[in-house]
């Protein structure tokens, strides 16, 4: 069952990568591995902070979301005007499911709570980020108007309170992606922003315009 969420979120996110790649006009090769960054670069980074073999070396199938993400998109891409919203809704359908599986596999390894909250957060970012490094884009992890890593916080830190509660399951897991998705679009939706890390009393003011009359020098 575990496999089968990852393969779903590898799916979601690798759909992203590759709309990604046919909104900067990639070829096909290109749309797959962008695909395959996107899905497999957070449990990748995710494994190796674990000190284990990463999982997508271990099971050849975790190349499969990424190859018929490609084809996808190859087969049924809208017009390029709207890549850039399916890119933001698949990246969420992926954050909020990896949010809790980064978080579990952690949590299962005997982390302690807060660093299982940062590898879930690392596994729902990480391959958004490199997705987007790769592309020559601004990641959305760094967008001021955007509260895409609190999204995936706000998963990840319920997952680990309801793992110490004993009452995790697939249900309950689905719940919390599906709030975690929600919280993204949401945040997308409607603007959500998290404060800029300079506050406005330590901004500049703005240059007041320039008097018409004459200048005078002191």
């Amino acid at each position: 069952m575990y496999i089968l969420i990852e393969l779903i979120g590898i799916f979601f996110f690798a759909v992203a990568g590759s709309l990604m790649a046919a909104r900067r006009g990639f070829d096909l090769l290109g749309s797959a591995f962008l695909g395959g960054v996107c899905g497999l670069g957070g449990g990748v980074v995710r494994d190796l902070i674990l000190n284990q073999s990463p999982a997508t070396f271990a099971h050849p199938v975790y190349f499969i979301p990424p190859v018929l993400a490609a084809l996808c998109v190859y087969a049924f891409t809208p017009s390029v005007q709207k890549l850039h919203r399916l890119v933001q809704l698949f990246d969420a359908a992926g954050l909020g499911l990896f949010c809790v599986t980064g978080t579990l596999k952690a949590l299962e390894n005997d982390f302690n709570p807060v660093t299982a909250v940062l590898l879930g957060v690392i596994t729902s970012v990480g391959g958004g980020l490199m997705r987007d490094v790769i592309s020559n884009v601004t990641p959305d992890l760094f967008n001021p108007r955007d509260i895409y890593a609190l999204a995936a916080m706000v998963g990840a830190a319920l997952t680990a309170v309801v793992w110490h509660l004993g009452i995790m399951n697939v249900a309950v897991g689905a719940g919390i992606a599906g709030l975690a998705f929600a919280i993204r679009v949401a945040s997308i939706r409607f603007g959500w922003s998290v404060p800029l890390a300079a506050g406005h009393w330590h901004r500049p003011n703005p240059t007041p315009p320039a008097s018409d009359g004459p200048q005078r020098h002191f």
